[in-house]
């Protein structure tokens, strides 16, 4: 089949394997880009697993909280300049405050904008119209706790509870909020800087984890073993894949001697109770949107061509 320059362009920004090897892989898949990713693993020519997504779109993040919840939005803008506006800035604020109240995307989509008779999607049309350059509310969510306390992160701030990329992290305990608040802070910040696929082990994708373990297979089989070592490969690559992505299995980034699990065992030291991290949220601006980029299509469209 004929492969695209999107297509290329897409599974070498997946990937970050070279052009001429993402349009082997495609070829090789007749262009189904899951298994062109797989294809290039196999192959050892892709070290990094498939990108969650790519910062694709400009924007804010913004985030707010209240007694034991918090809540996270982002809206998008086309440009930087506009995400850099007080106007703008002020805007996504005072959705982040709407969210915390509303929580879903829909609901707060057609709640009441602070001040206003207007909804927030129609506030938004309505800064569209003056700033002449598209916007758009993307989504929200919400993590609350009957006890404990909700933590939130935002890195790169541009201004309070504003910036590039967001994180809540709920922890529930009976001890002391004070000292769970700052330790869940931390966690925030960990999760900000590793993008763990899930809090435990049980709550992986099944279908990601065979996936994996159909890869890990593959790979070792290349080694030409017996399968019962073979197996015992798949095994601890399958450990060394939970560890790099469930939260609890990897290691504290404030302190990689120990896993964000015996942190959390520690840190009950000083909360004066059993604490568990309930759940986490992560927003990072524009990820799974594609941007556009004409001179980069181009170069691809050439190598396709040859």
């Amino acid at each position: 089949m004929s492969i695209s320059a999107a297509q290329v362009k897409e599974l070498r920004d997946l990937t970050g394997a070279g052009m001429m090897d993402c349009k082997a892989a495609l070829n090789e898949t007749n262009g189904n880009m899951e298994e062109a990713v797989d294809w290039l693993r196999k192959k050892g020519i892709s070290k990094a697993d498939k990108k969650a997504g790519r910062t694709a779109a400009e924007g804010l993040i913004g985030v707010d909280s209240g007694v034991r919840e918090a809540a996270i939005v982002e809206v998008n803008s086309e440009t930087d300049f506009v995400a850099r506006n007080a106007a703008f800035q002020e805007i996504v604020a005072n959705v982040a405050k709407v969210a915390l109240a509303y929580g879903t995307t829909e609901a707060v989509a057609a709640a009441k904008y602070p001040g206003s008779d207007k909804s927030i999607t129609d506030t938004i049309k309505d800064a569209v119209g003056t700033s002449g350059e598209n916007m758009g509310f993307r989504r929200s969510a919400k993590l609350t706790v009957p006890h404990g306390t909700v933590a939130t992160y935002v890195h790169n701030a541009v201004a309070d509870g504003l910036g590039k990329l967001g994180v809540l992290v709920a922890i529930e305990t009976t001890g002391n909020e004070h000292a769970a608040h700052a330790f869940a802070r931390q966690v925030a910040m960990h999760v900000a800087a590793t993008n763990p696929m899930a809090l435990t082990t049980e709550e992986l994708d099944p279908a990601a984890v065979e996936r994996e373990k159909a890869i890990f297979a593959d790979q070792a089989r290349q080694t030409g073993k017996p399968e019962a070592i073979i197996e015992k490969m798949v095994e601890g690559r399958l450990r060394k894949f939970y560890e790099e992505v469930v939260l609890l299995k990897q290691a504290f980034v404030l302190n990689p001697d120990i896993t964000v699990e015996k942190a959390l065992k520690d840190a009950e030291k000083e909360i004066g109770a059993p604490a568990k991290i309930s759940a986490y949220l992560r927003f990072a601006l524009g990820e799974g949107i594609e941007k556009e980029t004409t001179d980069f299509a181009a170069e691809v469209a050439a190598v396709v061509k040859k």
